[in-house]
């Protein structure tokens, strides 16, 4: 496929660029900082300029393109561009870059009859991780059914996107797929950063004690490009188990008491529920933080 990955050199986006690319798709990486990856294309776009945003949209993304017998056009779109949280920029401008910048790559990609976008959500949309003070799930696990009320200009920035992403598939019957993304871990940073989620646990209560490797997003991403017919969906993004060495009944003792519980749940399994993506995309996650430190509670 030619894709247009939006924000391909931040955290997430050039790890799944990258992956895309070594699948054999063609991308192009539109972000106003360059990736410098030789199998992706780069390209200076600001999105928030909705007439830069059509016209890379419907440009040449490389110098072999022109020897081609007619201008390609785009398979898909993959919008990972923001700010990327809360205390990046002031409040206001997170809120307007992000929702700006997501009506501008709806509107030209569907104009210009691209037939499948894929976007990135997030799991602050469930008003948990950057909420003043602690909020706890109204439920667990937490599935895309979850009321999504957040306080914070970036979550609602998010749900602003999901609620334009859904106009934008009815307006044009394109499938459109939003990606509520966890925590986004690379796999230098199980050594970095776990031992202090294994020892505290607490640490980890802000992102409902998930987390998804940037190598299983690269699946995710993959899974969304190749499934057709689903519409409007979104879907929660996850690894299987948790980021942390306590167990679900620890957790939920702990951390979520008088919480109810819909259903029964594995040891070690995620309260960031990833059955839809299972169900409608064969989404399985690979990797895990197991697989490269040990599990203190492993053995008892």
């Amino acid at each position: 496929m030619r894709i247009f990955f939006t924000g391909g050199s931040g955290k997430a986006g050039k790890h799944v660029s990258t992956h895309l690319a070594a699948q054999g798709h063609e991308v192009t990486n539109a972000d106003l900082v360059g990736l410098g990856h030789p199998s992706v294309s780069d390209l200076r776009v600001d999105l928030t300029d909705i007439g830069e945003t059509y016209s890379a949209l419907a440009g040449l993304a490389r110098m072999s393109e022109l020897d081609l017998p007619a201008r390609p056009s785009y398979d898909a779109v993959v919008h990972f561009a923001a700010i990327p949280a809360i205390l990046k920029a002031p409040d206001a401008l997170t809120y307007a870059t992000n929702v700006l910048s997501t009506y501008n790559v709806l509107e030209a990609a569907t104009r210009l009859g691209v037939r499948k976008i894929v976007f990135a959500s997030s799991e602050t949309t469930y008003g948990i991780c950057f909420a003043q003070g602690e909020r706890r799930p109204e439920y667990l696990p937490v599935d895309e059914e979850h009321p999504t009320v957040p306080e914070d200009s970036y979550a609602m920035s998010k749900v602003a996107n999901e609620v334009t992403a859904r106009s934008f598939q009815a307006r044009t019957g394109a499938d459109i797929y939003g990606l509520r993304i966890n925590n986004v871990i690379e796999p230098h940073e199980y050594a970095e950063m776990f031992p202090a989620f294994l020892a505290d646990p607490s640490l980890r209560r802000r992102n409902i004690f998930a987390y998804i490797d940037t190598r299983d997003l690269g699946q995710m991403v993959e899974r969304c490009l190749e499934v057709d017919g689903l519409g409007y969906e979104v879907f929660n993004v996850a690894n299987a188990d948790m980021s942390v060495a306590a167990t679900t009944q620890e957790v939920q003792d702990r951390f979520y008491d008088g919480v109810e519980l819909t259903r029964e749940m594995g040891r070690d399994e995620t309260f960031y529920a990833i059955d839809k993506a299972r169900d409608l995309l064969g989404y399985e996650p690979q990797h895990s933080w197991r697989d490269v430190l040990e599990d203190p509670g492993a053995n008892t």
